[in-house]
């Protein structure tokens, strides 16, 4: 199990989980900021010029996952994991992948009155660093970042359990978390997604759309970016009918014909991933009723929409989109495409 303690920059997470580690048996203390300094002995300069937090890089996302895991199964027990998470694609991301491994997450928000937080950071000191240096490299980035939490404030008390440390010391903290993972209070994330594959996959979507022709698109909350309803091809199962399956795990939506493929993309191994066949279908186009009654059934998804082909390459990323380019032309042509990487063949 893990205990994430999120927070604003200056919110006392660190120090509150060092306390809780003694409060928590078998527990052992992570701090994702260790990773993030490894990977700028690692990466090229020119690459960590390119992002203006360690976050941003996909590589942080995918160690913290696998260095989290590794401890676990090391030392067994509980994890407690001090870092800010504002961007709640990369809480998706992040959780979705520990999910993957059966690592249950316990979310927790530390949360200051943003008076108490300036008064706080002002006063903040770092070993080894000059005042100044403090100012410039520590200071005024946890204020630049005030802003950011109170917008990602919404998603996150939505998420986790709440602890108000404005007039608590972190020990105090520490015992309240305490308590509500004992008591169930901090409960699971509901963040759920299926192991990784260790070998190609073969997956099906389905396109479905409206009377002005949108397509339906979800938001998973395991990964960024969306995606059409669909999924992996189980063993033994026909293509078509495992859309039509996903269709219905996914939107509350049954199908009352088979849907009819639009397009076969072959994806490379991109590492970690292994690729496979990724196969389009066409649903149609549901009735108003009927598009009114798209429901989310499980905690898989987080929102749908039905966007014009514009407005999804805003929203898928650029493999998905190319792949959702091809099979709208596919629909218009009355044809079946054969794509590699996204792009037609033969």
């Amino acid at each position: 199990m893990i205990v994430w303690v999120n927070g604003a920059f200056g919110a006392g997470k660190t120090t509150t989980a060092r306390e809780l580690i003694e409060l928590i048996p078998n527990s052992t203390f992570y701090d994702p900021e260790v990773t993030g300094a490894g990977l700028r002995h690692l990466l090229p300069a020119k690459r960590l010029a390119e992002v203006s937090d360690f976050q941003d890089l996909p590589m942080w996302r995918r160690t913290v996952v696998d260095t989290a895991a590794a401890l676990l199964a090391e030392v067994g027990g509980v994890l407690v994991v001090p870092m800010t998470l504002l961007r709640q694609e990369y809480r998706d991301e992040i959780f979705g992948g520990l999910a993957s491994r059966r690592i249950p997450v316990r979310h927790v928000l530390l949360h200051v009155e943003e008076t108490i937080l300036r008064e706080r950071i002002a006063a903040r000191e770092e070993p080894g660093m000059s005042a100044a240096d403090a100012e410039v490299r520590v200071r005024q980035w946890a204020y630049d970042h005030i802003e950011p939490y109170r917008s990602a404030l919404g998603w996150i008390s939505a998420d986790a359990h709440t602890v108000d440390t404005s007039r608590i010391t972190p020990c105090e903290a520490a015992e309240a978390i305490a308590a509500a993972v004992r008591t169930g209070a901090a409960g699971p994330c509901e963040i759920v997604q299926t192991p990784p594959p260790a070998a190609e996959t073969l997956a099906a979507g389905v396109l479905l759309f409206d009377a002005q022709d949108r397509v339906l698109l979800v938001d998973p909350t395991y990964k960024p970016g969306w995606e059409f309803p669909g999924g992996v091809v189980e063993s033994g199962e026909a293509p078509a009918r495992a859309g039509v399956r996903e269709v219905a795990e996914e939107t509350g939506l049954r199908l009352e014909r088979v849907p009819t493929l639009l397009v076969v993309d072959w994806e490379p191994p991109r590492p970690p991933g292994f690729g496979g066949l990724r196969m389009l279908f066409d649903g149609g186009r549901l009735g108003g009723e009927q598009a009114g009654q798209v429901a989310l059934p499980g905690p898989e998804l987080r929102e749908w929409r039905f966007v014009t082909e514009e407005e999804a390459a805003g929203l898928l990323p650029a493999e998905r989109y190319e792949r959702l380019r091809w099979a709208l032309r596919a629909r218009e042509r009355g044809t079946v495409l054969n794509l590699e990487a996204g792009v037609p063949v033969g």
